[in-house]
């Protein structure tokens, strides 16, 4: 089959043979032809298999009749990351060079007098992130009474976000009549919940069994221990990878993403790092300068596991096991995009192993052990003492506590010689035992300073920076000039009286 049999109008389709592309994926070739005609699609399969342009191609074909007005769109588009608007709206860049649609993106971390302006002018296509497009609505400056055709697109990613109760309000803002198309790699029950709610009669596009992996990726699970041990097991699978051009390496957690990604740096590897708390200037510039191949690993977190297209990724490295079985689906799937071949390396600790169990359910396969299992590693280095590993004090036995003497010193009393005990007691004493008087430098204590009491001798001691002293009765010494000068008296004189 080709594109020219699934029903596009012309302006698509040259678009499309300029782009490369001949021969439609089968979620395209599925879903095309129904949504054309305006009927609900309910579209089911893994990442890297053509959705974007499986809705992108006939909403362009159904949006050359028609004019967009100020502040009512025309078709809406939910995507549950930054990263995953600017793609779409790159698509419609890309498909949509011979229409003149007004292409707008709602997103965070951009001006928002900037994205209000677009909307003013009217939009065709508006590519929104949920919380941005409620905070337009909420603002009044958005209408949402003339979507014709909304996409949900990650629709299990919106529910890991936390975004089904913002996607239950946007379905209800929006007329009854729109069309509606649906795009989900997995099918959680709260998914098909949602679908059961909100689509009318739709076309179930299903390619593939639900959360499953592209064969053309090898999988392979990597035995490591302790977080320390994790990094340089990391370091090794880059080193000794075959075939290695470039890499995502993702972690769990938005902290280790920085504290693996300056890891990476400190060792020599060009990397790159991308999470959310990154403002979206940085988190874009981080992207490009990935697929431009100016950094050739890139850390993050479950940000950038969900429908980013970098077409050429030969490895996926998860650092840290997904708690989530479906984001290992998501993850892995960044590689072997397209018919290419890929690699996904999972290293894996013991506590791991309960989130692999739920993976391999998940996914209807084992995956294979590469390298040693748990039994044939060495002990983590969090269990090796440091004396041991500098080959210092390991062989002098056990060490004494600090500040404590052995059990028959404590029981016998502690006898000094008679001269010892009869000489007079030192104000300080240097390291190396009592000093000797015939010792250089050595200053005896005075008679009057050794007798005095031990209040006296405290009194000597220099005050403190935040000891003021006596208070201060008076001007004390601060007496002006002018009150210290000699004042003549006049003397009464005799007789006056």
């Amino acid at each position: 089959m080709t594109f020219d049999e699934l029903g596009l109008s012309q302006k698509v389709l040259a678009a499309v043979q300029t782009s490369g592309y001949t021969a439609p994926t089968p979620i395209q070739a599925q879903a095309i032809p129904p949504a054309l005609q305006g009927r609900d699609i309910l579209g089911i399969a893994q990442t890297g298999t053509g959705k974007t342009a499986a809705f992108t191609l006939p909403m362009l074909s159904r949006l050359e009749s028609g004019r967009a007005r100020a502040r009512v769109p025309r078709t809406l588009i939910l995507e549950p990351t930054r990263e995953l608007a600017a793609q779409v709206e790159e698509s419609f860049a890309k498909y949509g060079k011979n229409h003149r649609l007004n292409v707008a993106l709602l997103i965070g971390g951009v001006s928002f007098g900037d994205q209000e302006a677009k909307i003013m002018r009217g939009v065709d296509v508006l590519i929104a992130t949920p919380g941005r497009l409620l905070d337009f609505f909420d603002r009044g400056k958005l209408l949402l009474t003339g979507i014709e055709i909304l996409v949900i697109d990650e629709a299990d990613r919106m529910l890991d976000m936390g975004f089904i109760p913002d996607i239950e309000r946007v379905c209800k803002l929006v007329p009854f009549t729109r069309q509606t198309l649906f795009f989900s790699a997995t099918m959680p029950p709260e998914i098909t919940r949602l679908t059961e709610a909100f689509l009318h009669n739709p076309i179930r596009c299903e390619v593939s069994r639900a959360a499953t992996t592209a064969t053309t990726i090898r999988q392979a699970l990597v035995a490591s221990r302790g977080h320390a041990d994790k990094r340089e097991t990391l370091r090794n699978l880059i080193r000794d990878a075959e075939n290695f051009k470039n890499a995502i390496i993702f972690c769990n957690r938005k902290r280790d993403v920085a504290i693996l990604h300056r890891s990476l740096v400190k060792h020599g590897f060009s990397a790159g790092a991308l999470h959310g708390d990154m403002d979206q200037l940085a988190r874009m510039a981080s992207l490009d300068a990935f697929k431009n191949g100016d950094v050739s690993l890139i850390v993050c977190s479950d940000v950038a596991a969900r429908g980013l297209d970098i077409p050429d990724v030969s490895h996926v490295l998860n650092f840290d096991v997904p708690t989530h079985s479906e984001d290992y689906v998501h993850r892995i799937g960044r590689t072997g995009r397209a018919g290419r071949s890929g690699v996904a390396l999972t290293i894996v600790t013991e506590d791991d192993m309960k989130y692999i169990d739920q993976i391999q359910s998940l996914i209807g396969k084992a995956i294979d052990w590469e390298g040693p299992g748990f039994d044939a590693l060495p002990p983590p280095m969090e269990t090796i003492r440091p004396q041991e590993r500098r080959g210092g004090r390991a062989e002098r036995g056990p060490r004494r506590e600090r500040g404590r003497r052995p059990e028959a010193e404590r029981e016998a009393p502690i006898r000094r010689p008679a001269a010892e005990r009869e000489a007079p007691v030192s104000m300080g004493r240097p390291r190396g035992g009592r000093p000797k008087p015939e010792q250089e430098g050595f200053r005896s204590p005075s008679p009057a300073c050794a007798a005095a009491p031990a209040a006296e001798r405290r009194e000597r001691r220099p005050r403190r920076h935040d000891d003021d002293g006596p208070p201060v009765v008076g001007l004390g010494d601060h007496v002006p000039s002018f009150l210290l000068r000699p004042v003549a008296l006049r003397s009464a004189k005799v007789g006056e009286e």
